[in-house]
């Protein structure tokens, strides 16, 4: 029997997924459009995600053999219709997601060496093919290598956070001032950073594609919600410290924004440095996650019969889906030229809004059936009612563009459920709604 993947792994990895793009590449981006308010905007989001966390951990629990996150809660739930647009529309958040922290892992490299943002792009690409190489090694090999890293990159957080306030403090830098207000409507920009930085919370669910391999009970659970408020914690401790080091109204939409703001603090060059190389380990474990998780959600997908059998190419003994990596590794790449880092994290956080509300929704339809597993969330149906409420609020105030393109690719994604299912020539379902 394959041995088992510890709690602190599996935190780990979770860690890994979303300390990555989320605080190394957009935290700027947050400042640039909420200023000081961007604490509230990682703050309420966070929230939001520790409640989605609490829903996917006992989904998790009682689910334990599914590989597809979301989408399979929603297939097991809802059945193929409702299960193949979720399952397409988290893939494309996913490779989104690894094109966005790809792109930031470029845009730091290219920083320490020194090389113009012309290089961000070919840098980006290279990351997501070695990473590619790693996770077809398997995932206990990845889930590892995940470990150090995230290890490193916490520890050079904490430096980073207790370097700049020390900075802030001692060059008379920090000020109330720092924290302006921004321009136009505060409500409105704190959530348009909000709407923009819900990306960088959804690496947890990378934990829920591989229930089975964690130790304990209720290990997955344990683990998704330990990962997602630790990043809670040490996100609004970043962004304090970036806004201790420079004014609001300095930070603009870019993907280096902790070299950024310490380049203009005068920081010493070795906090310089070792915070670049933070932010590279840091992109490459949220790579390794998103891929990860990429690729067993589209095997999911075929093992449940909605996708090709080419995706159910699995190697059993590495524990990894091989065509499924090459395939998530592809799409990552040319999402790496569909805009700039706020266009892609945009279209990223469609697909991953809709995917937690249909969970959301799932969640409830299980707990109506009095289907329960050993870890529940607390304060039924209350809690599930508000994430519900919080999760549309967030959708509906999404970018104009990634609404467009999330409603295009829905209808999309219906005609060619229903051409495939008259391929088939499978009968429909007819269910009476009313008396």
């Amino acid at each position: 029997m394959a041995s088992k993947i510890s709690i602190p792994v599996a935190v780990a990895v979770g860690l890994g997924a979303i300390i990555g793009a989320g605080i190394f590449v957009l935290s700027g981006t947050a400042i640039a459009i909420a200023g000081g308010y961007a604490l509230l905007a990682f703050l309420l989001v966070g929230l939001v995600a520790l409640l989605v966390s609490l829903e996917i951990g006992e989904l998790s629990s009682l689910m334990p053999n599914e590989t597809g996150a979301t989408y399979s809660f929603v297939f097991r739930a809802f059945g193929s219709e409702l299960g193949f647009i979720t399952g397409i529309l988290l893939f494309f958040s996913y490779a989104s997601s690894i094109s966005v922290i790809s792109l930031g892992f470029g845009s730091y490299l290219s920083s320490v060496l020194g090389l113009p943002a012309t290089f961000n792009i070919p840098f980006a690409i290279l990351l997501i093919f070695v990473l590619s190489l790693l996770n077809i090694l398997g995932i206990k090999k990845a889930a590892n290598a995940d470990s150090v890293l995230v290890a490193i990159k916490v520890s050079i957080l904490v430096l980073f956070i207790a370097a700049a306030l020390f900075i802030a403090f001692s060059h008379h830098t920090f000020s109330t001032a720092n924290f302006s207000k921004p321009t136009g409507n505060i409500m409105l920009a704190i959530f348009s950073a909000s709407v923009a930085i819900f990306f960088a919370y959804s690496g947890f669910q990378s934990i829920s594609t591989f229930t089975s391999k964690i130790k304990g009970r209720n290990g997955a659970a344990k683990a998704i919600i330990i990962a997602t408020a630790v990043s809670l914690v040490i996100y609004v401790l970043v962004v304090f410290a970036l806004l201790s080091l420079m004014p609001a109204s300095s930070y603009k939409i870019s993907a280096d924004p902790l070299s950024f703001a310490l380049s203009s603090a005068h920081a010493p060059e070795w906090l310089f440095v070792l915070v670049d190389i933070g932010a590279l380990i840091a992109t490459t474990s949220a790579s390794i996650a998103m891929i990860l998780s990429s690729s067993r959600l589209l095997y999911q997908m075929s093992k449940d019969r909605l996708l090709p059998k080419p995706f159910r190419n699995y190697n059993s003994q590495k524990d990894v889906a091989i065509n499924g990596v090459i395939v998530s590794s592809i799409i990552g790449v040319i999402m790496l030229f569909s805009g700039n880092i706020y266009t892609m994290a945009a279209i990223s956080n469609f697909g991953l809004l809709f995917s937690y509300l249909m969970a959301s929704f799932a969640f409830l339809h299980f707990r109506r059936i009095g289907v329960k597993s050993s870890f529940t969330v607390p304060f039924y149906p209350y809690l599930p009612l508000a994430t519900i409420f919080f999760l549309f609020v967030l959708v509906l105030g999404m970018p104009k563009i990634a609404l467009t393109l999330g409603v295009i690719l829905i209808i999309l994604l219906i005609s060619v459920y229903y051409f495939l299912r008259e391929l088939k020539r499978k009968k429909p379902v007819a269910i009476k709604l009313f008396d």
